[in-house]
């Protein structure tokens, strides 16, 4: 069981930078692939970065690609999700998850945060 609490959402200008964070309980989240998805209102949830367990494997959506970076500290047990040049298109719930192995899809993915608010003002 792992249990997934992210941080670091709020208001922000665009251009501006905010940076994510998703704390996880138990001793095996160095063993899980972790993700990042978010949901507009009105939209369906989609994929944003995923990171392996080793951290030597990542994977982002073109739209966040150059712009947000997927980072891990299994000591700290937290994923990190740095976004930079943020757009009002970014503004969005964003949730971590994690899955044994790298996926994109969401239906791959076990465990899930309970999501934090990031909001891009134009």
């Amino acid at each position: 069981q792992v249990q997934l609490v992210e941080s670091g959402g709020g208001l922000v200008q665009a251009g501006g930078s905010l940076r994510l964070s998703c704390t996880a309980s138990g001793r095996t989240f160095r063993s899980y692939a972790m993700g990042w998805f978010r949901q507009a209102p009105g939209k369906e949830r989609e994929f944003v970065a995923a990171m392996s367990w080793t951290g030597g494997t990542t994977d982002y959506a073109d739209s966040v690609k150059g712009r947000f970076t997927i980072s891990r500290d299994n000591a700290a047990n937290t994923v990190y999700l740095q976004m930079n040049s943020l757009k009002p298109e970014d503004t969005a719930v964003y949730y971590c998850a994690a899955n044994p192995s790298t996926s994109v899809f969401i239906s791959d993915y076990k465990y899930w945060g309970q999501g934090t608010q990031v909001t891009v003002s134009s």
